[in-house]
């Protein structure tokens, strides 16, 4: 059973319904300051992730390939798209309710939802804590990682509403998706794979941290196909070059 896949999935949509129900009752400072707390804490963890790396060179070149190749294919550009077409409805609740729409410009709303939707759903402790509980068992990264997207997913709401909430939806898709395939890619990769895989995945983390701090807008959804294909670089770095 994905434990910590359901856990993980629960905690953004509690997190998100709750933050979103509290709205402007939550102090502003606490919004302003919270966000920045949750970027070194993205930030930290990417470090951490990426102190492991084994082939910094293949993950290098992954990360370059993979987001050339999401600038082609415009992926920001389209979730952003799908952002601003689902987010509709819920402009319609919250002005319903008498709050204002988030307080944020459009372009802002986007490059801050398109950051936690990139934070809840491809994050590199995301996947491979769903690949490793598919595999082992073993939940405690998707544990760990639920305490940090409940908190997120609360103030974020709180600033961007409702819409946060259902980020637990394609979120639950992607991780059950992998959770379930994990018996077929864990038995190919390699302990050097896996360890490039997630030194990748703290990268992106390290970027949506800054995203999220505002300190630089990264266009992270764009980096996500270099996970596809950190792993087969790796193996073949290892095996060719070094």
């Amino acid at each position: 059973m994905p434990i910590g896949v359901i856990v993980n999935c629960l905690a953004v949509l509690a997190g998100g319904l709750i933050g979103a129900a509290l709205g402007e009752r939550i102090p502003l400072r606490l919004r302003k300051a919270l966000p920045l707390v949750f970027g070194v804490s993205s930030m930290a963890m990417g470090v951490g992730a990426i102190t492991g790396i084994n082939s910094l060179p293949a993950v290098v070149l992954a990360l370059i390939l993979g987001s050339a190749a999401g600038e082609l294919m415009g992926l920001e550009l389209l979730i952003e798209k799908a952002v601003l077409g689902v987010r509709k409805p819920f402009v319609k609740l919250r002005k319903s309710e008498g709050q204002p729409d988030g307080g944020d410009e459009q372009s802002e709303f986007t490059g801050k939802f398109v950051s936690i939707v990139v934070l809840f759903c491809a994050s590199g402790t995301g996947i491979f804590g769903a690949l490793t509980e598919g595999m082992t068992g073993d939940y405690t990264i998707l544990l760990t990682k639920s305490i940090l997207d409940f908190f997120t997913a609360g103030i974020f709401a709180a600033t961007l509403g409702y819409l946060v909430a259902v980020v637990a939806v394609p979120q639950f898709a992607v991780m059950i998706l992998l959770f379930l395939s994990a018996s077929f890619i864990m038995p190919l990769t390699t302990p050097a794979m896996l360890a490039d895989f997630t030194a990748l995945g703290g990268m992106i983390m390290l970027a949506t941290g800054l995203r999220i701090s505002g300190i630089k807008n990264f266009p992270i959804a764009n980096m996500l196909p270099a996970f596809v294909l950190v792993m087969p670089l790796s193996y073949l770095w290892t095996l060719f070059i070094s």
